[in-house]
Parts: structure tokens; C-alpha cells; sequence
């Protein structure tokens, strides 16, 4: 038995057999030399390709759109956009003339070097970008007649795909009646494969270095998409074990879906308040599904992060407004955008940031680039007339950041005033907390903002200094640290004081220690993804009050993170244990 850790980027348990998929283009292909005359029919012969490859990539938007929703679609307009970029088109026809060679050549060394260049940037998002220029050079080789596509037509029911790498066209490509789950070397959670995997719902890890050489066709593997694990040849303990989680995972999901009907609420009465976070306007519904009562973040970038092009404000108020009307009369709460760190700006950026994460990103970003910021605040605004809004800013460090913040939004009232344009006059604006600077400063701000919104994702990343997408140090990645507690705490004491509601928005809110420790330190919202609404529902049942302040109270006074944790796990394992028993295995 083998057992991989690489990076979780999909959520599902699944047990299957390997499937291996050799690379589809290796982004080499032999040189062929052409006679200076041939050269101007072999730039028309690449031209004819790189529109069969757009004409094919505007069906599979289509497709894609019907399956996994428009937003998540736009990634292959990306890949249109990209066939249209004369930075990429370029040099590849200028290679054909001068260098008289090939078109298939001549696309796979231009592409090969920028794949190349980018593999090799210390940023992980420029990597997680490789597998979107092998899935250009694949489709402008195979038209050019140069390769075939490999396939998994002959997969049997229960295939796992091992590959090196994945394209987003092969990922949502896949035969999801037999195709159960996928595992990479490469990849990284922002990649656009990523992305896909999530909006199919296809249980994935990534990030796994060498699996594609240790695996065999046919071998038994399990994939726990949820943390990340994966494992080979299990013995039959092991399999016994997951062959059980996988019956009780299906179980748990129709018996959890009957909650989503009943009230949030601890078994002493407290009403816990359960939204959802999103990325696409069509997640909205399953949310309200699994009994989520609302938005509490609605995560703004991937309107950039899926397109070439700026999205002008028009994309923005309808991107909101399909919110607004999904919603019909529930919160929204609208994230500005987080834009920087290891997203869409860095491959923009002509001299990337050595360190984007400490960098030019979120409120930082926006109050220096006002023209993106502004046309985002416009069409926030002008949707807040139609359905309840709430703004809110993302890694607020001074109080400077978010008075800035603050009057460029009156600033846009003023315009819309003076176009007549409706909107909601009394609109919330909010701040994220997720530096130890925001949180120590607590105090202040509550005097300043309508609400706080704890997240997790970045305050636990700053305050540990561990990156949680690198997985030679995410078991120093926890939540449940004395040293984050204390933060939380002292936040949510601030907001009590000041009476302004706060809530928690990150990822770890949705595990139900995490919550039942939120919920001692007084926090009542709490926003998570749609699949994780329903389990936490039925541990906030399951729990008082009184037992939430005690387990928090213990774990704070303990000084390792590691007994913190284990207190805290075997606690809540005896006060609920129906909810462990759901949950994927250790």
C-alpha cells in the first residue's frame, strides 16, 4: 500500500481502478524545414487551424455552459480570446516566415517556451497556467493533423484518471457515468482544471508530483478528494474502511438533504445563521438546496480570472443581478475583488511581484488601479436597487484602506445621483478580517464599518506564516491555534461591543469543530460552501451553547496547536459523534 498527499481541489471519497493518460502533446514536435515559397501557404494552412480550434472551442463553451453553468464556461472563452492574442499568434507565424519551418513546429516551440517560462516562475499561479497553453498547443496540432487526442472512451465504470497533467477542455470532456474522479502531478487550486473539477462536482487532488510514473493500469487506488490523500494497492483494512465511508457518504447525503428544510439552530434554542459562499451565480442554487439562507461571500474575480479581456461594468451587474434574482429577497454579500497575490494580475503584471501574497492585492490592488475598482462599485450599486447588497472590502490593514474605500463608493452614489440611476442608499459596508494587523485593530474599526466578516483562508495563512497550498507545510496549516482563537475572539468581542453583526467566511467555518468554536466566541453567521451546509447543520443541532464556550474556552488556554486540536476533536466526536462518523476518514 502507497498513500500520495497532494492538494485537495475537489471535494468526494471515491475507489477505483487507474486509468492512465500519457500526455497529450508533449509540446515538442520534430522540426520540418519549407522552402521560402511554401512559407505563406504554411502561415495560411495555421490560420486555417486556429479557426477550425475556435469554431470548436465556441461549441464546447456551449456545452460546457449547459453542464457546469456560464461563469464556469468562460474558461474556454479564455482559450478563445488566447487563439485571437496576437502576442501568442505572433511569433508563431513570424517563425513559419523567417525561420521557414513547419506550423505544427513552430506552434509547439512558441507555446513550449512560454509553458516553459511559466513552470518555471516561483508564483504557482503561472504554473497552474501550463496546462492551459498544452491544451492550445494540443488543439492546434491536432488540427494542423499533426497528433490525436488520446481518450478513455474504453475506461470501465469506476475509472480514476492518473495523468501528468490535465487540460480544462479534457477534464470537462470526461464521461462522468464512468469517469469517477481524477488525480494530477501538476496543478495547483486557482488552476482552470481545478475550476472545473469543482463546477462538475468530479472529486480531485492535484499536486501529487510523481503519481503518473508509480501508478499502474489497473491498479487499485482510492482518491479522498476532500483531503488530499491518495492511495494505492490499499490493504484490506484500509479498503474495508473506505468501501464503508463511501456507503456512508451516500447515505449521509440523503439523509443530510432532509435537514435543509429545518431551522439552524443549537439545541438550546440559539439560531445560527448559515450562508453560503460562491464563485458563479449559478451555485446560488444549490445553496438555497442545501438550506443556506443566503450569500455571506460571493467571491468577485473569477469574473476576470475566466476571460482575456477587462469585464466592463455591464458584466458585472449582470453577473449581480443573476444573484439578485436567485436570491429573490435574500442577502447577497459582494466581496470586491481579490485580485493580486497568485491570480489574474501576476500573468498581467510586466514585472511580477516577488512576493504577491505581501504584495499589490485586494483593497491594495483596487485603490491603485480606481478605474477597475470604480466599474465594479457602479454596477454593485446599481444592483442593490433591486435586492438586499451588502459591500464588502477584502484584507483591510489600516483604517486609511477602508475610509478610502469607503468614499469612492459615496462618490459613485453621487454620480449615479446625478444620472438619475436607483440604488440602495442605506447599503452595508463591511470589511473582511483576515490580517493579525485587522484583527488586533478590531476596536477601532467596528467604530468605523457595518459589519465584520472573520476569513479564515488568509488569517490563519498570515498569522502561522504557512502557505496552505503548499503541501510540504499544510499540517502546520490549522485553524484551531491558540494564537488564531485569541484573534477571533477579540474581534468578535469588539463587534459585541459596537453591535455590528459579524460572521465568518472562510473555508475552516465549514468544519464543524471550527464552527462549534465560533460559535463560543459568539459568532452566529457562518458562510461555507453549499455541499458543507448540511453536515454543519446537523452539529449545530446536536450542540448548545454552553458546550461551544466551554471546548473553546479549554482550547485557548492550551499553549501547542496540536493539543488544542485533539481536545477539541475528541470533544465534539463524543457531543456528536453522528457528525464524525460522516466525515471522510483521518
Amino acid at each position: 500500500m502507497q498513500t500520495i498527499k497532494g492538494i485537495p481541489v475537489s471535494n468526494g471519497v471515491v475507489i477505483g481502478r487507474v486509468f492512465l493518460i500519457e500526455d497529450d502533446v508533449s509540446l515538442r514536435v520534430p522540426r520540418r524545414s519549407i522552402q521560402s515559397a511554401d512559407a505563406p501557404a504554411e502561415v495560411e494552412r495555421f490560420d486555417f487551424a486556429r479557426l477550425a480550434a475556435i469554431e470548436e472551442l465556441n461549441q464546447l463553451h456551449k456545452t460546457a455552459a449547459d453542464e457546469m453553468g456560464r461563469e464556469a464556461a468562460k474558461i474556454f472563452l479564455f482559450h478563445i480570446g488566447a487563439f485571437n492574442d496576437p502576442s501568442i499568434l505572433n511569433p508563431i507565424r513570424s517563425m513559419i516566415s523567417d525561420d521557414l519551418v513547419s506550423a505544427e513546429y513552430a506552434s509547439s516551440a512558441v507555446l513550449r517556451k512560454l509553458a516553459e517560462k511559466f513552470a518555471q516562475h516561483p508564483d504557482s499561479t503561472f504554473q497552474s497556467k501550463v496546462d492551459d497553453l498544452r491544451d492550445l498547443a494540443s488543439r492546434l496540432i491536432r488540427h494542423l493533423g499533426g497528433q490525436k487526442i488520446s481518450t478513455v472512451s474504453s475506461a470501465d465504470d469506476q475509472t480514476v484518471v492518473v495523468a501528468r497533467d490535465l487540460t480544462p477542455s479534457q477534464t470537462a470532456a470526461f464521461d462522468r457515468s464512468k469517469i469517477r474522479a481524477f488525480v494530477t502531478d501538476l496543478g495547483g487550486k486557482t488552476s482552470h482544471t481545478a475550476i472545473v473539477a469543482s463546477a462538475l462536482g468530479l472529486p480531485a487532488v492535484v499536486g501529487t508530483r510523481t503519481l503518473s510514473r508509480e501508478a499502474r493500469e489497473g491498479q487499485v487506488i482510492i482518491v479522498d478528494g476532500s483531503k488530499g490523500v491518495v492511495i494505492l494497492d490499499p490493504d484490506d483494512e484500509t479498503l474495508d474502511k473506505y468501501l464503508l465511508r463511501v456507503e456512508q457518504v451516500r447515505q449521509a447525503k440523503i439523509s443530510l438533504h432532509e435537514l435543509a428544510g429545518l431551522p439552524a439552530a443549537t439545541a438550546d434554542g440559539t439560531e445560527i445563521t448559515l450562508l453560503g459562499n460562491i464563485e458563479f451565480p449559478e451555485e446560488i442554487d444549490l445553496v438555497l438546496d442545501d438550506g443556506g439562507k443566503g450569500i455571506g461571500l460571493y467571491r468577485t474575480e473569477f469574473l476576470y480570472l475566466t476571460r482575456t479581456t477587462m469585464p466592463t461594468e455591464e458584466d458585472h451587474y449582470d453577473a449581480y443581478m443573476q444573484c439578485v434574482k436567485r436570491l429573490d429577497g435574500l442577502e447577497l454579500t459582494i466581496r470586491t475583488i481579490d485580485l493580486g497575490a497568485d491570480k489574474y494580475t501576476q500573468l498581467q503584471a510586466e514585472n511580477p511581484e516577488r512576493n504577491p501574497a505581501l504584495g499589490l492585492r485586494s483593497i491594495r490592488y483596487c485603490l491603485q488601479n480606481l478605474d477597475i475598482f470604480r466599474v465594479q462599485l457602479r454596477a454593485i450599486l446599481r444592483a442593490s436597487a433591486h435586492g438586499p447588497i451588502k459591500i464588502m472590502f477584502p484584507l483591510v490593514t489600516n483604517i486609511s484602506e477602508f475610509r478610502t474605500a469607503k468614499y469612492f463608493v459615496k462618490e459613485e452614489m453621487e454620480e449615479l445621483d446625478e444620472k438619475g440611476i436607483a440604488y440602495d442608499r442605506d447599503i452595508k459596508i463591511g470589511m473582511m478580517v483576515e490580517v493579525p494587523a485587522a484583527a488586533l485593530m478590531a476596536n477601532a474599526f467596528a467604530r468605523e464599518v457595518d459589519f465584520f466578516s472573520v476569513g479564515t483562508n488568509d488569517l490563519v495563512q498570515y498569522t502561522l506564516a504557512v502557505d496552505r497550498t503548499n503541501e510540504q507545510v499544510a499540517s502546520l496549516y490549522t485553524p484551531i491555534h491558540p494564537a488564531v482563537l485569541k484573534l477571533v475572539r477579540d474581534v468578535s468581542r469588539s463587534a459585541k461591543r459596537h453591535s455590528i453583526p459579524i460572521s465568518c467566511c472562510g473555508a475552516s467555518a465549514g468544519e464543524p469543530e471550527f464552527a462549534a468554536l465560533l460559535i463560543g466566541l459568539g459568532i452566529r453567521t457562518l458562510s461555507v460552501t453549499a455541499s458543507g451546509i448540511p453536515l454543519l447543520k446537523q452539529a449545530i443541532r446536536g450542540l448548545t451553547v454552553a458546550h461551544c464556550e466551554r471546548i473553546v474556552k479549554k482550547a485557548i488556554s492550551y499553549d501547542s496547536e496540536s493539543d488544542a486540536a485533539g481536545y477539541v476533536r475528541d470533544r465534539l466526536r463524543k457531543l456528536v459523534p453522528e457528525v464524525f462518523e460522516r466525515r471522510p476518514l483521518d
